[in-house]
């Protein structure tokens, strides 16, 4: 099969092709997404064939408006119109409760609760929207490999296997991890995914939030969330997360210390100070140390291309335990193997 990479002049072929059941990726402003139509079960299993993904990890659907939301939902509550009017479009994935027969059976794993979000890309919206139907959109990669935020990504995992890639007009999509996901419920949401929407920010629009630990929703048999039941952002080399705040010369140290080939993932200062140790044989810089937003949004994309190194292991340097960060902390412990 002949993956095309369609720009906005292609987004009519790109929204046929969803139409006649074939997977497209698109851009949004998280990572991308691997698009199937959501109302059939066979395009819908195409994206867990593709992705190897088990398949009672659930699928999020993407949506262009509010018309395509009261088709697919039982009861859109007061809070979840604070959230939409809020976050919407944006990096927030808000748990409804599913209006039967409305998607696939294989979207939401048969739950009885539908995952759905409104991305902020004016590409995708547009493709949506041509397409007359709400997509499912998991990450674009390999089950359990980091997830994809360029075309190159895609086409890494992909090539020859979907039938279309839509290309965004930025090289990075603008966040680089996955939305938050939130449950609202009894007077409160419970945030079941950290993103780029946080706590506080929930918590300004005068509404109680509460971050609902994997441990917790794991006790549950229905986890509602994707991403919490299987590991996930990994490269095919171990990654060691070190969140302790090292000196430079403990860090010199500690790699003096080891045999491993090392790929390096931190902010620039870092990056220079050991790109001359010969344990350091590929490095990747983010920016400045404590730039959360840049490190998150580099962070797949720096795991992907150390992963393409002659590294044996790759170190990825700490922010500091903020709630600013709690997104991009939470993708690096589930991609490390060992937390320093």
């Amino acid at each position: 099969m002949e993956t095309i990479i369609f720009n906005r002049d292609g987004i009519d072929r790109a929204a046929q092709l969803l139409q006649e059941g074939e997977l497209v990726a698109f851009p949004t402003e998280t990572v991308y997404g691997l698009g199937a139509r959501a109302d059939q079960a066979s395009a819908v299993a195409k994206v867990f064939e593709a992705k190897g993904r088990p398949s009672d990890n659930p699928l999020i659907v993407h949506i262009a408006d509010r018309q395509q939301l009261e088709e697919l939902v039982e009861e859109v509550s007061d809070l979840a119109i604070q959230l939409m009017d809020h976050f919407w479009p944006g990096p927030l994935t808000i748990i409804f409760p599913l209006k039967s027969g409305a998607v696939a059976d294989n979207v939401t794993g048969g739950k009885t609760t539908v995952a759905i979000r409104m991305p902020n890309n004016a590409l995708t919206l547009e493709l949506i929207r041509k397409t007359h139907l709400p997509l499912v959109g998991p990450s674009a990669n390999l089950s359990t490999k980091p997830s994809p935020t360029s075309v190159e990504h895609i086409l890494a995992d992909f090539k020859g296997l979907i039938a279309g890639v839509l290309a965004a007009e930025t090289d990075l999509t603008e966040i680089g991890v996955e939305s938050t996901v939130v449950y609202p419920h009894d007077e409160q949401v419970d945030i079941l995914r950290p993103g780029m929407i946080t706590k506080s920010m929930i918590e300004e629009l005068g509404i109680s939030a509460n971050y609902l630990s994997e441990a917790t929703q794991l006790s549950h048999l229905e986890v509602a969330s994707p991403g919490v039941k299987y590991s996930h952002y990994s490269p095919k080399q171990p990654v060691v997360y070190v969140a302790s705040p090292w000196t430079d010369q403990e860090w010199q140290e500690h790699i003096g210390e080891v045999s491993d080939k090392i790929g390096l993932l931190a902010g620039e200062d870092l990056v220079r100070n050991l790109s001359s140790h010969p344990q350091v044989v590929a490095t990747y810089s983010w920016g400045e140390a404590e730039d959360i937003r840049n490190a998150t949004r580099n962070l797949y994309a720096g795991l992907r291309y150390l992963e393409r190194t002659n590294c044996d292991k790759i170190y990825v340097q700490g922010l500091e335990n903020s709630e600013k960060a709690s997104a991009f902390i939470n993708r690096v412990t589930k991609a490390s193997s060992i937390v320093l």
